[in-house]
């Protein structure tokens, strides 16, 4: 029963308004006692000429009663509803136990393709906590569309071009160990990359020497093209075991080198469009009308750029996809070059540049730490995640020594204390890291999640599945109410999530319904139940909070835990 709708469609009726309209007013007031649902007036004044107050009342007394709910109140500006609390806490605790993992799920995106490019690693450089942000806030996002039936297409769009590789194409050649290459291969890249920045800042004319050799790359000259091949190849096989150990997936892996045949065509179009014109040698779209920078589309030397080969990647997807949405999961420092290039797009005559979506976020910040990945100041994201799982392991010895698979448990819980971490917060917001409030089992953090989804474990442990007797009128403690009113919002908060493109909502979520089961478990003792049809329905509130605890998480990319 959708109580929402219910209210906006009696009101819209009484009223002669767009249901819609009156949809989006409905509220949750912030206090149980003010009602589970409540009606704003104010808007109606203006119309109806009366104080917001008197229209409550005349509403509350003409709409007489209405099924589901057990009683409507006037309360100043305000009409609050109250559900009918039996036939609701039945209603939503069958509904999860019978979906189940389908809980939440929706076909609101069927037959739409959503483009998700997320992670977008560059090849030859090791993941430091940066990369971490755009791969589980796109790997989120992209679970989430799924979950809400559209099709969604994962790319990780890897940064394999560029004059940084004539960079390092140059380092190699002068100051590279092949054997080291092949025994820990991105660390010798990293070496040698950050050694040419060093030797670049004594000797500036190095710089042109990796412009020269990205340059014989992009014409295609044997020696440049097979070490890149075996840069790439090298890279990606050490991507993949970090994607394992995130359980993070992707459907291409279409780099910007995918599109460098396919720069011409766009580059003609812009041509024949007069969108084109020659600055300093260069060739650029001016954007001053926008004002914006020219959007640079090929350097002096005749070298393409990054938003070359974004043009080209755009209109490849739109053509190979025909996507409803193309989503960007990049830092917001690159908030300007999306802008170019999806304006460059609209000036060429595409009104579908509109469905071209920047996701931004913040930064990754230690205390002690500035980082850098050309002067070699970088934490590496593999170091970070076994830091988790052993500072994890060590926590767990000491709360339950005797746990029997203590280092799965202690990878799922570290990794996902992390991984919990980047995602709590508003994506624009900036990462601080604190190992003492990331893996602390109390408070807003992924180990309080995943011990209180454990703890539900251990009472279904302990006490049994229950009957299938069950009276869910006998659930009416304000603890138990308000733990239901919870599980109840979770198709209403992944959409939230959906239109806003911020996982951060689903998980809050997960932390309000951890804490409201917890209230629930510290208030009533199951065990003690009066009767066994009293134990059985709270053991299937268990349950069903369980599950959606699992299902929240398992959108924003963690696993549960059974016992910890």
């Amino acid at each position: 029963m959708n109580y929402r709708n219910i209210i906006a469609g009696k009101l819209a009726a009484y009223l002669n308004l767009d249901e819609d309209m009156i949809n989006k007013l409905v509220e949750v007031p912030p206090k149980s006692d003010m009602g589970d649902f409540a009606f704003p007036c104010f808007q109606l004044s203006k119309t109806i000429k009366k104080s917001p107050n008197l229209i409550a009342i005349d509403i509350k007394e003409n709409l007489g009663c209405i099924d589901g709910f057990e009683k409507i109140e006037a309360l100043g500006p305000y009409i609050n509803f109250f559900v009918s609390k039996g036939e609701f806490v039945k209603e939503v605790i069958n509904k999860v136990l019978e979906e189940k993992d389908d809980y939440g799920h929706s076909n609101d995106g069927a037959g739409k393709n959503v483009i998700v490019e997320y992670c977008s690693a560059n090849i030859a450089k090791p993941f430091h906590v940066g990369h971490l942000f755009t791969t589980m806030l796109g790997n989120s996002l992209y679970k989430i569309f799924k979950f809400q039936g559209y099709n969604a297409i994962g790319i990780n769009h890897l940064g394999d071009w560029g004059t940084q590789f004539g960079k390092l194409i140059y380092a190699y050649i002068h100051w590279g160990d092949e054997e080291a290459l092949e025994k820990e291969p991105i660390k010798e890249m990293f070496r040698v990359y950050v050694k040419f920045h060093e030797e670049a800042e004594k000797n500036p004319c190095l710089d042109d020497e990796g412009r020269r050799h990205f340059k014989l790359l992009e014409d295609g000259n044997p020696i440049e093209m097979e070490l890149w091949s075996k840069f790439k190849e090298l890279s990606l096989k050490e991507f993949d075991r970090l994607f394992k150990l995130l359980n993070v997936s992707f459907d291409s892996f279409d780099g910007e080198s995918f599109y460098t045949d396919k720069m011409d065509t766009v580059i003609r179009e812009l041509e024949d469009k007069e969108l084109l014109t020659e600055s300093n040698g260069a060739k650029v779209v001016f954007l001053d009308e926008e004002n914006m920078p020219p959007c640079i589309i090929k350097k002096a030397d005749g070298a393409t750029i990054y938003a070359t080969r974004d043009l080209a990647a755009v209109f490849y997807r739109k053509k190979t996809y025909d996507f409803y949405k193309n989503i960007y999961v990049v830092a917001k420092d690159q908030t300007l070059h999306f802008k170019q290039v999806f304006t460059t797009v609209k000036k060429m005559g595409y009104d579908w540049a509109d469905d071209c979506i920047h996701v931004s976020f913040g930064l990754v910040r230690f205390p002690d730490k500035k980082l850098s990945t050309r002067k070699g100041n970088v934490v590496f994201l593999e170091d970070l995640l076994y830091e988790a799982i052993s500072k994890t392991e060590e926590i767990i010895n000491d709360k339950n020594p005797n746990l029997e698979n203590k280092k799965e448990v202690a990878k799922k819980v570290g990794i996902g204390a992390v991984v919990f971490t980047y995602l709590k917060n508003s994506r624009e917001r900036d990462i601080v890291f604190d190992w003492n409030e990331m893996l602390s089992f109390e408070g807003e953090t992924g180990p309080y999640v995943q011990y209180t989804y454990a703890r539900g474990k251990s009472i279904l442990r302990k006490l049994g599945e229950g009957t299938d007797e069950v009276n869910y009128s006998k659930l009416l403690s304000n603890e138990e109410f308000e733990l239901v009113k919870q599980l109840s919002k979770f198709n209403e908060v992944v959409k939230q999530a959906l239109d806003k493109l911020q996982p951060s909502i689903i998980t809050r979520y997960v932390i309000d319904i951890s804490k409201a089961f917890n209230k629930f478990y510290t208030a009533i003792n199951i065990s003690n139940s009066h009767d066994e049809i009293s134990r059985s329905s709270r053991l299937n509130l268990v349950k069903a909070s369980l599950q959606v605890i699992k299902n929240g998480l398992s959108l924003i990319g963690l696993e549960t835990v059974d016992e910890m």
